[in-house]
Formats: C-alpha cells, sequence, structure tokens
C-alpha cells in the first residue's frame, strides 16, 4: 500500500480564536498547535479548509469541494501543553453524499483507502472508510449508495487526551461525561461546541491501549 504524499499542514475554520481558548486550548496568534498540525481561526463565516503539504506532486485548489491550499514548508511537529490534555489530533471526520466518489478522488491524489467499516444499527445505513494524511486519520462517512452530487466538507475533528477524566473535570459542563468508546479500551467525551461557539463537532479520546 502506498504512503500519502499528502500531509495535513492546517484546518482553517470561521470561528473565534476566543472559542477555542474557552475549550481548552492554548491558542497563539489565532492559531492552536497539535502535533504538525494547526487549527487557524479567522473568524470569518465559512465553510473549514484546509491545507495540505505535497512530496513532489501538486495539490488541486479543491479536493471533492473542500476548499484546499498548499504549503512548501514540511509540517514539523510541535509540542504544546493545552489544558484540556490535548497532545494530538486522533482524526478527521469528512462528510460526502457519494463515498465512492470521494474515495476516488483520494486515490487520484496517493491517498489510499486503509480499511472500510458498517456502522451497526445505522438507519439508514451508514459507512466509514478510513485513510491517513501521514499521522492523522481522515475518517470518510456517508452511505453506502451515493445520495447526491454536492461537495464533500470537513465535518468534525477528534483529539487524543493524555488523561480523559482530567480534560472532562477541566471542562466542567463544555463537555460530557467520559463513557466506552468503539475502539476497544478507549474512552471517549463529547465537547459541547454549539455552546461555545466552535462550528465543528469536537470529541475527546483517551490514547490507545498499549499491544499486549
Amino acid at each position: 500500500m502506498r504512503v500519502s504524499p499528502l500531509l495535513l499542514d492546517s484546518l482553517i475554520v470561521g470561528d473565534d480564536a476566543s472559542a477555542w481558548s474557552a475549550a481548552g486550548f492554548t491558542v497563539v496568534d489565532g492559531s492552536v498547535a497539535v502535533g504538525a498540525t494547526t487549527i487557524s481561526c479567522t473568524g470569518v463565516d465559512a465553510p473549514p479548509r484546509w491545507q495540505l503539504w505535497a512530496d513532489e506532486s501538486s495539490v488541486p485548489s479543491t479536493v471533492d469541494g473542500i476548499v484546499t491550499s498548499s504549503t512548501a514548508d514540511e509540517p514539523t511537529p510541535t509540542t504544546v501543553e493545552h489544558p484540556n490534555h490535548v497532545v494530538a489530533i486522533d482524526h478527521v471526520v469528512l462528510a460526502s453524499p457519494d463515498l465512492d466518489r470521494t474515495t476516488q478522488t483520494f486515490a487520484e491524489l496517493g491517498i489510499d483507502c486503509r480499511r472500510i467499516r458498517d456502522v451497526p444499527g445505522a438507519d439508514p445505513s451508514m459507512q466509514q472508510r478510513f485513510f491517513r494524511l501521514g499521522p492523522v486519520v481522515l475518517e470518510l462517512v456517508g452511505t453506502p449508495e451515493p445520495t447526491g452530487d454536492g461537495p464533500a466538507s470537513i465535518w468534525g475533528l477528534a483529539f487524543t487526551v493524555d488523561d480523559i477524566d482530567a480534560a472532562a473535570a477541566h471542562l466542567g459542563v463544555a463537555c460530557s461525561a467520559p463513557k466506552s468508546a468503539v475502539q476497544p479500551g478507549r474512552r471517549i467525551a463529547t465537547v459541547r461546541t454549539r455552546d461555545l461557539g466552535i462550528s465543528l463537532p469536537v470529541a475527546l479520546l483517551s490514547a490507545t491501549p498499549p499491544a499486549r
């Protein structure tokens, strides 16, 4: 399987930076640094978009409808301490009305589908497809059959925290109580982003247990 020639440099959202600060993130000059990716807050209402770094390949101005820019500077990991205990981006959730079309678009960019999962008990049926942009997982969600010809979109974010109970305690009423996640051995809590003014759903996940 090919290694993706693209890396996720940044996500650009229309939120006010103060909303992310209220969610327990360290904000510097309007941006949140998590690993090698930054979340840039513009304060201008617009759909989320992303900036990608390409390894010897060109980056289109849109990726199946997601507005895309590029950078020549390879993203490098940074260490920033966040009061909410976030240490990494676990995955970025994308939505599409046509999973096969979006999957093909990714394939043309060298981003291979790693796994497909049908969501148990979903009505209507839902499917998850998983890809990678370097260390960041992309989770593409939609119905198995196309429902329209609209664009794909950046729908949500999940972060890894080093202590999920401490994270939930820090956020207080702005976060749900941790519970068991779909991923074995992990726990999840949901940030109440609407109350804070964050435009994307945000989840916090405990770290993956070490392999036995």
